[in-house]
């Protein structure tokens, strides 16, 4: 081992977003926080759907949840309390429970700094505590959580379904985002697009990968996600696709997003 310390690299916080729901968003935590991992990455997923699906296909039950993403933005637990091991090495979360939805209600100055704040004392490195990536799980609207997301997040990953709507809303979640850079975050950029639910069988979705990549140009990434079966059946066994199948299509797709997320991250730090 080297005597010399290597530089330590900052925590990325990336927010999975899309105000539009069944895009296969909460499916893109979980497996590209588990390719991460699989990888060498430290990955810490913060379940921030009252819903908590995240929380539920890491295998984490309702009453293993003590403590919730509630509890901590609410200023009742810290980070490092709600936080919560799974079955993946270096991945853990912190789980979301229907307390949540109280968070929308809560008024106050500094509403919208809330995760940021809760982040900011988090760094990378060989402590217990060290994450190298956060992907927060937004549910699927605009509100006062996803906010919450994007002032804290450093990029923004957006899963799109291959189907006829896919850019149907999608102008007002880029909207959304540059509101918050001029307002409240000015680092935050587009990290990318995935596309999701891609059916070979189909052209539509051919035509649909065309009209995005038109579109929105090298902001896709060129990992598609295919609509898989296994992908489907995995979060009834708590386990994300890698552990499920690790063979299968999809968690192959989940292994390249994870080495072309890595690598645009390595170009973002160059440039």
């Amino acid at each position: 081992m080297s005597i010399f310390r290597q530089p330590q690299r900052r925590t990325r916080v990336l927010a999975l977003a899309n105000q539009k729901g069944g895009v296969g968003k909460t499916t893109t935590a979980i497996n590209l926080g588990t390719a991460l991992a699989a990888v060498g990455e430290r990955v810490l997923i913060i379940d921030l759907d009252p819903q908590g699906n995240a929380s539920t296909g890491l295998g984490i039950d309702e009453r293993s949840r003590k403590l919730s993403t509630f509890d901590v933005l609410s200023g009742r637990a810290q980070l490092s309390e709600a936080r919560i091991a799974t079955s993946v090495p270096r991945l853990s979360i912190v789980p979301a429970t229907i307390d949540l939805i109280a968070f929308e209600r809560e008024t106050g100055g500094g509403r919208h700094f809330r995760l940021r704040d809760v982040l900011a004392t988090l760094t990378t490195g060989e402590a217990e505590s060290a994450a190298s990536y956060v992907l927060i799980d937004c549910p699927p609207s605009l509100n006062i959580l996803t906010i919450n997301a994007l002032v804290a997040a450093d990029a923004v990953l957006v899963p799109l379904q291959c189907e006829f709507f896919a850019l149907e809303g999608l102008a007002q979640l880029m909207r959304t985002i540059e509101e918050i850079r001029t307002r409240l975050n000015p680092k935050l950029t587009i990290h990318g697009v995935v596309l999701t639910m891609y059916d070979q069988r189909t052209a539509l979705s051919d035509q649909v990968v065309d009209d995005v990549r038109r579109v929105l140009g090298d902001k896709v990434y060129a990992t598609i996600i295919p609509r898989n079966v296994r992908v489907a059946e995995s979060p009834s066994a708590g386990k994300p696709v890698l552990l499920y199948d690790y063979r299968c299509s999809g968690s192959q797709a989940y292994i390249q997003l994870a080495s072309e997320v890595i690598e645009r991250e390595r170009r973002m730090r160059v440039a």
